[in-house]
């Protein structure tokens, strides 16, 4: 399940880009298969590894863009360890929230973002976030869990004041808000709870058939309820007379 729309953000066969907070890898999977040359960053190891299994077993299979390439990194989103402008598009899904200096966190991925590149930065969405603290302190008091609730306006002004121009928005997974209410309702950690074990099972059904009906209602939904609340930004080009670095001029600098 993509929160990211890879045409939106821009991403082109060959462009080297980073995965901030890469948990499962469901984006920098969709990168590698769009031909990018995919960094999966995140501070867990034990996900990092799975996600290197898969990248390796998606090369096995065959199929991939000739430039696509694809690795991991062990590494903190506070001090992120690349050199300046590494990369052209960088997706940071679901991972500010996460984090009580995001604002550091945010200057680290500009750092780190190539001028004239792009990011996506995606958070959970103020009233669909306020219900659950609403329903459930478990929801958001773990270790590791949900420090802040976002308003769009907070966090495009994060951004900018960071050094980036924010080009788009979106709102995205309407069908989950309710079901993400439902499990803070009977228990977050109850996945045996009928109502929510069949709340799951119709959102795996919709992930994997993706049927018109589910699919309509969903784009009605998410300018409503949408789970997640997406920013597309870009950082401002290189003044005249200076020159960015293209991505294979920087890995024949890197050799």
């Amino acid at each position: 399940m993509l929160t990211v729309d890879f045409d939106r953000l821009g991403l082109r066969a060959g462009e080297r880009v980073l995965d901030m907070g890469c948990g499962a890898g469901r984006h920098a999977f969709e990168m590698y298969r769009r031909g990018a040359d995919v960094i999966a960053l995140d501070q867990d190891a034990d996900e990092l590894s799975v996600v290197s299994e898969w990248f390796a077993a998606m090369r096995e299979e065959g199929g991939l863009p000739a430039s696509a390439e694809a690795d991991v990194k062990q590494g903190d989103a506070l001090d992120l360890p690349f050199p300046d402008g590494e990369f052209d598009r960088i997706v940071a899904a679901e991972v500010l929230e996460h984090i009580p200096d995001d604002n550091r966190a945010i200057a680290e991925l500009v750092r780190v973002l190539r001028p004239g590149g792009t990011i996506a930065v995606t958070v959970p969405r103020w009233l669909p976030e306020k219900v659950c603290w609403a329903l459930s302190d478990q929801y958001h008091e773990v270790e590791g869990g949900h420090v802040r609730i976002y308003t769009g306006t907070e966090l495009v002004e994060k951004l900018e004041r960071a050094g980036l121009r924010s080009v788009d928005r979106d709102h995205v997974h309407g069908l989950h808000s309710p079901y993400w209410w439902l499990k803070c309702a009977v228990g977050v950690h109850d996945d045996d709870h009928p109502l929510a074990r069949a709340y799951h099972r119709l959102l795996v059904w919709d992930i994997m058939k993706r049927p018109a009906a589910t699919r309509l209602t969903e784009r009605v939904l998410n300018p409503l309820i949408g789970k997640s609340l997406v920013i597309y930004a870009a950082k401002p080009a290189a003044p005249p007379g200076s020159r960015a670095v293209a991505p294979a001029e920087r890995a024949h600098a890197a050799a």
